[in-house]
C-alpha cells in the first residue's frame, strides 16, 4: 500500500461500471444515475474534484462500501456535456490515487471519505528503463495489430520519465480488461507495477496476434462464400485458435445414440439431427432445436421398466388397505390384474372406472401402482381440445414440444407405469383438432405399440402402459373409444360406506395434515350420520372430507388459543359451531296418501335423487302443460304417460273422451334443476291417472322405469343410486322393472334387507301397488 499523507477528505462518490481511471490521464465517463448525477452537481461539476472508483459487480444499481474496490482516483471535472435526458459525458483528468475508508450518505448522493496514498519514490535505473522500453515495444506492436492511430501516445511513453506515470499512461490507453487495469491501479511498488504491466501486455501482445490471424483467414474465407459460410468459419477458427472444439459433444452425443436402446427407425432420425447440428453454428437456432430433440430421444426409457409385483395376495392386500366397500370394484381389478400377469402376451383392454365425483377412481389408480410397483403419471383431460396435446407438434414448428403422453413418460422414466387419464368424458374439439380422436391409437391394444408422436417421427412402444381412464358418465364418451375401453362402474357410497371410510381413512389422514394428534378428535357414527345427511349430500366422500377438515381447522385453532386441551368428542349439538348451519334441510316425504303425487327416480352425475312428480286436472281443452326445467326426452315420455293413461280410462269408468274436456298440468319441483331422460316414465303415468281418476297415490313408495305405449315398463340405468338416495329419505318400497332385479341383487345386504322391492312388467301392476285406496280396502 503507498504512503499516507494522514490526512482525510471527503469528496463526492461516482461509482464506475467496468472502467478504471488512472492518475495522469484524461479519461472520458458517461454517467446516468441519479445518484451519480447529483454527486456531480454536488461539486460543482466544472473544474470541481470528484473520487471515481470501480465496483466489483457492474450490475449493482448502487453498490455499498464491501461492492466497490480499495482504490480509486480523484479526478478534475475538465468538461461537462448532456447527452440526454438521462445520460452525461464528463471529461476528467485524474490527479492522484487514493483509498477509500468509508462511505457518508447524503440525502440524494454519497460522499466519500478517502485518504491519499502515494507511490514509492524510486530513480530510473536501468533495470527499469529496460522494462520500459520492452514494454512500450509492446504498446507498439499491440497498436499496429490494432491498426490504432495514437501518435501521441508513442511519444508520451518513449519521452516518460516517470516510472508510475509510464505505467498509467500504458495501462489506461491498452489495457481491456477491467481486473487487469484495477490490479494495475492498486501497486504502489514501483518494481512489482512495471512487472505487472509488461505481463499484461504480453498477454493483450499475444491476443492482438491470434485476433489478426483469426480476421485474417476469415478474410480469405469470406471472398468465395456467404454470410452463413462466414460467420461459421469465423466461430470454427476462434475454437481452433483457442484449442476448443465442439467435436467432443458431437462424439459424446454420437456414443450414447449407438449404446442407447431406441428401435432403428428412431435411431436413424437422431443420427440425421446430429448430422445437421454437426454443419450449423451454435448460436443458430436450428442448432438448438437438433439438440433438443437428440437429448430429448436420448432420456426416452427406451428399455427402462419398473420391475412388476406379480403377487396377486399383495395387489389386493393393498386395495382393500386403501379403499374400503367397493367389493365388486376390487373383485374385478384383482381379476384383471391376475390375467394381465398370468397371460403377459395377451393385449389387454383399457380399464374406464365410470362413477360420480368423490368415490374414489383416482385413488383406485394410484392403489394399482403402488400395488404392482408401477410409476403412476396422470394426465387430465377436461376442456382439452387441441390434438397436438396428444400427439405433440412437429418439431419444425418454433417451440414445438412432445404431447403430453411421450412428456409424461419421459418424466417417469420407465415405459411401463400406470397412466391415468383423467375425466375423459370432458373432451372436447374445436378448429385445432379432435382429440378424442387422437386417443383411438393410444388406447386401442392394436396399434400402441407403434404410437408416433409428431415430435418423435418415429415409432414407440405404449404396449406395457397400464392405461386407466376416468368418466363421470359415459354418455359424452366417442363411441368408437368407450369400443376400446373395459368399463367399471363405481357405485355410490351408502351411508354406513361413508361412516366406515372417515373412521378408517378421512379423519387419520386430515389430523395428520393439520397436526393434530390422533387422538385429537372423536367423532362418534351417529354424528357422522348427521354431518353426511345435513351437510354434504353427494355420491362420494369429497364434500364429507372437507367438512372433516373444517372441523380439524377449528380445533386446531381452538388449541392455539387455549380454548380447547384434549380430546374433542364432537356432538350433533356442537355441528352448528363447527360447521355452520345446515346445508340441507331434512326433506320429509308426504306421510299421506295424496292424489296426483309420486315419487319419481333420478340419476345424476352426482349420484340418485328423489324426483317428485305432481300432476294436476282441470276443465279445458285437452292442453297439456309441463313445467320444471324438463328435457326433450323427458317430455316425450310425459306424453307417452298420457296416452297410455288415456287408455287405462274405462278401467276406472270414465269416458274416453275425458282428456278432450280437461287440461293437464305436469310439473317437476326444483324448477331451477335440468331433468331429462325416459326412466321417469312409469311415475309420470302414475301421476296423471292418479289425477284424472282421483286416486291416492301410497307416499312411502318410490319408482322407476322407462314406459311404452303399450304400457310394458322397460329397464333402466343408475338402479343403485337411485335405490340409495331413496333409502337414504326412508323410502324402502321401491319399484323397478323386472329386468333390473340383477342390479338389486348387487346392492349390499345391509342396504337390500331394509327394502322392499317390487318387480313390475307393465303399468297396470304398478297402479295395482301405488293405489293406496285399494290397499287400504285390500287389508281392511
Amino acid at each position: 500500500m503507498g504512503r499516507s499523507n494522514g490526512k482525510t477528505e471527503r469528496l463526492p462518490l461516482i461509482p464506475l461500471r467496468g472502467d478504471v481511471v488512472f492518475p495522469n490521464t484524461m479519461t472520458t465517463i458517461e454517467i446516468g444515475r441519479e445518484k451519480s448525477l447529483a454527486a456531480l452537481l454536488a461539486s460543482g461539476e466544472k473544474e470541481s474534484r470528484v473520487f471515481l472508483i470501480t465496483q466489483r459487480d457492474p450490475m449493482l444499481e448502487w453498490p455499498e462500501k464491501k461492492d466497490l474496490y480499495a482504490i480509486g482516483t480523484v479526478c478534475r471535472v475538465r468538461q461537462v456535456a448532456r447527452v440526454n435526458e438521462q445520460t452525461t459525458r464528463i471529461l476528467v483528468s485524474g490527479e492522484y490515487r487514493a483509498e477509500l475508508s468509508g462511505i457518508i450518505a447524503q440525502e440524494d448522493y454519497d460522499l466519500a471519505r478517502i485518504v491519499r496514498r502515494e507511490a514509492e519514490p524510486g530513480p530510473l535505473t536501468p533495470e527499469r528503463l529496460s522494462v520500459m522500453r520492452i514494454c512500450t515495444n509492446l504498446v507498439e506492436q499491440i497498436i499496429e495489430a490494432r491498426s490504432m492511430a495514437v501518435p501521441e501516445l508513442k511519444q508520451a511513453l518513449a519521452g516518460s520519465k516517470d516510472a508510475q506515470e509510464f505505467c498509467d499512461v500504458a495501462s489506461a490507453a491498452i489495457l481491456k480488461q477491467p481486473d487487469g487495469r484495477q490490479s494495475v491501479l492498486e501497486v504502489f511498488e514501483t518494481d512489482k507495477r512495471l512487472e505487472l504491466l509488461l505481463q499484461l501486455l504480453s498477454e493483450e501482445y499475444e491476443l492482438s496476434k491470434i485476433d489478426e490471424k483469426v480476421n485474417r483467414r476469415v478474410h480469405e474465407y469470406m471472398e468465395g462464400a456467404n454470410h452463413d459460410y462466414y460467420l461459421r468459419e469465423q466461430i470454427r477458427s476462434i475454437q481452433d485458435e483457442l484449442g476448443e472444439s465442439d467435436d467432443d459433444e458431437i462424439t459424446e452425443l454420437r456414443k450414447r445414440i449407438e449404446a442407447s436402446a431406441m428401435p432403428d427407425e428412431a435411431r436413424e432420425r437422431v443420427l440425421k439431427e446430429l448430422k445437421k447440428m454437426q454443419r450449423s453454428m451454435a448460436q443458430a437456432p436450428e442448432s438448438s432445436v437438433s439438440q433438443n430433440y437428440i437429448e430429448f430421444m436420448l432420456d426416452l426409457p427406451w428399455d427402462q421398466r419398473s420391475e412388476e409385483n406379480t403377487n396377486i395376495r399383495e395387489i389386493r392386500k393393498v386395495l382393500e388397505q386403501d379403499h374400503y366397500g367397493l367389493r365388486e370394484v376390487k373383485q374385478r381389478l384383482v381379476e384383471f390384474m391376475a390375467v394381465r400377469l398370468t397371460a403377459k402376451k395377451l393385449k389387454s383392454p383399457i380399464l374406464c372406472l365410470v362413477g360420480p365425483p368423490g368415490v374414489g377412481k383416482t385413488s383406485i389408480a394410484r392403489s394399482i401402482a403402488r400395488a404392482t410397483g408401477r410409476e403412476f403419471v396422470q394426465m387430465s383431460l377436461g376442456g382439452v381440445h387441441d390434438e397436438a396435446e396428444i400427439r405433440g407438434h412437429r418439431k419444425t414448428y418454433v417451440g414445438a414440444m412432445p404431447g403430453k403422453i411421450i412428456s409424461s413418460i419421459a418424466y417417469a422414466k420407465r415405459n411401463n407405469p400406470v397412466f391415468l387419464f383423467d375425466e375423459i368424458d370432458k373432451l372436447s374439439h374445436d378448429m385445432r383438432g379432435d382429440p378424442a380422436s387422437a386417443m383411438l391409437e393410444v388406447l386401442d391394444p392394436e396399434q400402441n405399440a407403434n404410437f408416433r408422436d409428431h415430435y418423435l417421427e418415429a415409432p414407440f412402444d405404449l404396449s406395457d402402459v397400464l392405461f386407466i381412464t376416468t368418466a363421470n358418465t359415459l354418455d359424452t364418451i366417442d363411441r368408437a373409444l368407450l369400443d376400446r375401453m373395459e368399463v367399471i362402474e363405481i357405485p355410490s357410497y351408502t351411508v354406513e360406506e361413508k361412516i366406515q371410510i372417515v373412521k378408517r381413512h378421512i379423519l387419520s389422514k386430515q389430523l395428520e395434515a393439520h397436526g393434530l394428534p390422533g387422538d385429537a378428535v372423536k367423532i362418534s357414527s351417529k354424528v357422522l350420520e348427521d354431518i353426511i345427511s345435513g351437510y354434504t349430500r353427494e355420491a362420494g366422500v369429497r364434500n364429507l372430507e372437507r367438512r372433516i377438515a373444517q372441523v380439524c381447522r377449528r380445533v386446531a385453532l381452538k388449541r392455539i388459543e387455549g380454548e380447547l386441551e384434549g380430546c374433542l368428542k364432537l356432538s350433533v349439538a356442537d355441528l352448528p359451531e363447527y360447521l355452520g348451519k345446515r346445508e340441507f334441510l331434512s326433506r320429509k316425504r308426504e306421510q299421506d296418501p295424496r292424489i296426483g303425487v309420486v315419487n319419481g327416480l333420478a340419476w345424476t352425475p352426482y349420484g340418485g335423487e328423489i324426483l317428485t312428480i305432481e300432476a294436476t286436472v282441470f276443465p279445458g281443452k285437452g292442453n297439456m302443460e309441463m313445467t320444471g326445467y324438463l328435457g326433450d326426452v323427458m317430455k316425450e315420455s310425459a306424453r307417452i304417460a298420457r296416452s297410455v293413461a288415456r287408455t287405462r280410462l274405462p278401467v276406472y269408468g270414465l269416458q274416453d273422451n275425458l282428456f278432450d274436456v280437461h287440461d293437464i298440468h305436469l310439473h317437476v319441483p326444483e324448477g331451477a334443476v335440468p331433468k331429462d331422460g325416459p326412466s321417469a316414465g312409469v311415475a309420470l303415468t302414475c301421476a296423471i291417472l292418479s289425477a284424472i281418476a282421483g286416486f291416492p297415490i301410497a307416499s312411502d313408495i318410490a319408482m322407476t322405469g322407462e314406459i311404452t305405449l303399450r304400457g310394458r315398463v322397460l329397464p333402466v340405468g343408475g338402479i343403485r343410486e337411485k335405490v340409495l338416495a331413496a333409502y337414504r329419505m326412508h323410502i324402502l318400497r321401491i319399484i323397478v322393472p323386472r329386468e333390473n332385479e340383477r342390479d338389486i341383487a348387487e346392492l349390499d345386504e345391509s342396504v337390500r334387507k331394509h327394502l322392499q322391492v317390487y318387480y313390475v312388467d307393465d303399468i297396470d301392476q304398478v297402479i295395482q301397488i301405488v293405489d293406496a285406496e285399494k290397499r287400504r280396502k285390500a287389508t281392511a
